[in-house]
């Protein structure tokens, strides 16, 4: 196809589409598309700079819109021409919605098909791509964050050779912990991040447990139509691991309440608000492969459901203060979200299967001769910094960074300065 270009102020985008299999392991077989935006600084357009690809965290979302040369972008163009990778299933590569997945004659079938979107198809993905762009024995430099440095991870281990240098932002992936074990972490951490919630806004402990009780109450339905239970109420914590994500709940809760016709009454504002705060059903890969993306030869059964029963903080019929749950897909999710209730069979399926390959290849990782630099957030909410450890550990040649001056988004909030450290450690700077 014709590979439009657009020019910003700044920057010069060029759009990409490719055609590669839905299974590498079957190149005869359906294609699916995968799109990718070059990003390149105009005085350095015509330049011969070395590539630098990103990949986006989730599961499930499509790259950065860019619009302007800024954050993390701008220190990344002082040196590169950076691609910004759709990964399958999202943006403008072959989507991943209820919509696409309608047209498998069974739930078995969207399993099938769900199998090929983890990281293993990604980094095949992106090394179909790089070949196509640079050319067989042309390495270019990657750049993952949160979920993007799992694939990382995985193109370390599988094909190392397409990669010159490796740059994680809070994206080092447990290597060998089962699910059971990522989430006890992760309920750890989340329980910690609600006590510092609730020490910043003590009146929000009021508010939410007037919100819990209304909802327990009443028949409150969001502007979709769908039931806002209690317990999709707690999904609100997702927001606690980010910079701003305390204000982002804490501000909603101040809307909750209005005085209408027949007295105090939920807030069409606040529940339009709710509603937005999560991307579960436009990006459906961040439900259905959630848990997956931790299994190895091991299925997840709901992991985060089982464990949550570990940890009584999270019960709603006490009369403490509420607390938030994190990034955790509970099986409910499938019968209350409108636009996941047709992937219900589908999320069953894959919840239940034991067959995922693994993804990191120990071996190969002890052997690694890629310099590698990693940002570890200390205190990060979504990818437990020991288990970042003991990854980095396992790596030779990573130079880490574990800081607790950013939260988990610092590369999105603080990119210039993020990135601009990484690459100083990378090439021997720091």
């Amino acid at each position: 196809m014709h590979n439009r270009i657009h020019r910003l102020p700044g920057l010069v985008l060029t759009d990409h589409e490719f055609s590669v299999p839905l299974d590498h392991a079957r190149p005869d077989g359906e294609s699916i598309t995968i799109f990718a935006r070059e990003a390149v600084a105009p005085e350095k357009e015509d330049a011969g700079l070395p590539w630098l690809l990103f990949l986006q965290g989730g599961p499930g979302f499509g790259g950065p819109r860019p619009d302007g040369k800024n954050s993390w972008l701008k220190r990344a163009l002082e040196e590169y021409r950076v691609l910004l990778l759709d990964q399958r299933g999202t943006g403008r590569s072959t989507p991943v919605l209820a919509q696409t997945l309608a047209r498998f004659p069974t739930p078995q079938a969207q399993a099938d098909y769900l199998k090929h979107f983890r990281a293993d198809g990604i980094v095949r993905d992106a090394e179909w791509i790089r070949r196509a762009l640079l050319g067989e024995d042309t390495r270019w430099s990657a750049l993952g964050q949160s979920y993007g440095g799992f694939c990382l991870v995985h193109y370390l281990s599988a094909a190392p050779g397409g990669l010159r240098e490796a740059i994680f932002t809070g994206g080092l992936p447990p290597l060998d912990r089962t699910p059971d074990e990522i989430y006890r972490a992760t309920y750890r951490r989340v329980i910690e991040k609600n006590r510092r919630y609730y020490e910043r806004y003590p009146d929000d402990a009021d508010r939410a447990r007037e919100i819990v009780d209304t909802l327990a109450a009443h028949d409150v339905r969001l502007p979709s139509g769908d039931r806002l239970s209690p317990h999709r109420f707690q999904q609100l914590g997702i927001h606690f691991g980010a910079s701003d994500g305390y204000e982002r709940v804490h501000y909603l809760l101040e809307s909750a309440f209005v005085q209408g016709a027949s007295g105090r009454e939920m807030s069409y504002a606040f529940l339009r608000h709710f509603e937005d705060a999560f991307a579960f059903q436009a990006n459906p890969i961040y439900a259905v492969l959630h848990e997956p993306i931790y299994c190895q030869e091991e299925a997840a059964n709901w992991s985060a459901q089982r464990v949550r029963t570990e940890y009584p903080q999270f019960d709603l019929t006490s009369g403490d203060p509420p607390f938030f749950t994190g990034e955790m897909i509970y099986p409910w999710m499938f019968d209350e979200y409108r636009y996941l209730r047709p992937l219900k069979e589908a999320a069953e399926i894959l919840a239940a299967y034991d067959g995922w390959p693994r993804l990191y290849d120990a071996d190969a990782l002890r052997a690694n001769a890629i310099p590698c630099a990693a940002a570890v957030y200390y205190d990060d909410m979504y990818v437990e910094r020991t288990f970042s450890e003991e990854t980095a550990g396992s790596i030779p040649g990573t130079r880490l960074w574990v800081t607790n001056e950013y939260e988990h988004n610092g590369l999105r909030s603080y990119g210039e300065r993020v990135l601009g450290r990484l690459l100083d450690m990378l090439h021997g700077e720091q």
